[in-house]
């Protein structure tokens, strides 16, 4: 009945393979775990292919993105309905695929959304900006998620009709973090397919530094600018987005431009205080919006992203 997806990347993933067998064997229901590792370290393949002796494993010879890898489970899975997880989750709720059964069998929806959590306890400061930006950014009960279900889409749980994911892909295009989600939402809305969001949260752990989220950030801002261009800067896929509604703003007031002189003196300063644990989301808002003046103002040259911003960045900082 559900096949549960999960794409991995340097990650153990023991604890949460043994918590969805569990949980799978109590519910009764006809279930496999699929496993594709993108390429992890030696070590980390080691442990996740016996974790999974029992399930399907399957191991790419380079690693292929955070978008690409999610399009190849349909063809691995032999049930309709697919439940993917990220590596990194904690299954908090002894219900949880329970709730997505019920779900399936009460609502008509093709696309259904969990939701995720944060730990209340907060982390050391030079690990507390993604923390702060989850508990924040993130972290919301279904009541909110579905006023905005396309700008609250996230793909660390959620449940998907087969069908839907082989007709709708994730954009192959998108290797580096971010914004994959937001854009395979927005071809959902394009494509008059419902998201329903639901109180069944998994809890992510915030085990990032400062300085790692940041490099991520910078990496999902070449993205989203590389995204608009895709879309030819569609107005519903820029009113989903806070940053570009934002920008756009700015943009009408003839103010990108000074905004972009003044981010090229400051930035330094600006990545220094948020690696020291300033984590202020102001703050942190500003700083991605000086990057996005970068990226849309300058032409990208071969090997680069727009605006100098580099295109690579250690693959430890990338989780599929």
């Amino acid at each position: 009945m559900i096949s549960i997806c999960i794409p991995v990347h340097n990650f153990n993933i023991h604890k949460l393979v043994d918590r969805l067998s569990g949980l799978g064997v109590k519910s009764g229901i006809p279930f496999e775990i699929i496993v594709i590792d993108d390429f992890s370290a030696d070590e980390y393949r080691e442990q996740n292919a016996r974790v999974c002796k029992q399930h399907k494993y399957i191991n790419l010879d380079r690693n292929i993105g955070r978008a690409r890898i999610r399009n190849l489970f349909p063809g691995y899975s032999k049930y309709d309905k697919l439940l993917f997880l990220d590596c990194d989750s904690e299954i908090i709720s002894d219900d949880f695929l329970e709730h997505y059964i019920i779900e399936i069998q009460n609502i008509e929806s093709l696309v259904i959304c969990g939701g995720r959590i944060y730990p209340m306890d907060q982390p050391v400061p030079d690990m507390r900006l993604r923390w702060k930006f989850g508990i924040e950014r993130e972290s919301f009960p279904a009541s909110v998620r579905s006023k905005s279900p396309f700008r609250y889409f996230m793909t660390n749980n959620f449940l998907i009709d087969r069908e839907v994911l082989e007709k709708i892909k994730f954009d192959e295009r998108i290797v580096r973090y971010g914004y994959e989600d937001t854009l395979f939402a927005y071809r959902l809305m394009k494509n008059d397919i419902e998201i329903k969001h639901t109180d069944n949260p998994v809890m992510h752990f915030c085990m990032e530094t400062n300085s790692g989220f940041l490099g991520k950030t910078e990496q999902s801002i070449v993205n989203l600018g590389n995204i608009l261009d895709y879309i030819d800067h569609d107005k519903d896929f820029i009113d989903n987005i806070r940053i570009l509604r934002v920008y756009k703003r700015l943009e009408r007031l003839y103010l990108t431009a000074l905004l972009r002189f003044f981010f090229s003196i400051m930035r330094p300063s600006l990545r220094f205080l948020l690696e020291r644990g300033l984590t202020r989301l102001w703050f942190f808002d500003l700083y991605k919006l000086g990057l996005l003046t970068v990226v849309n103002g300058k032409q990208k040259p071969p090997g680069q992203a727009a605006g100098g911003l580099e295109t690579e960045i250690p693959s430890s900082a990338i989780q599929s």
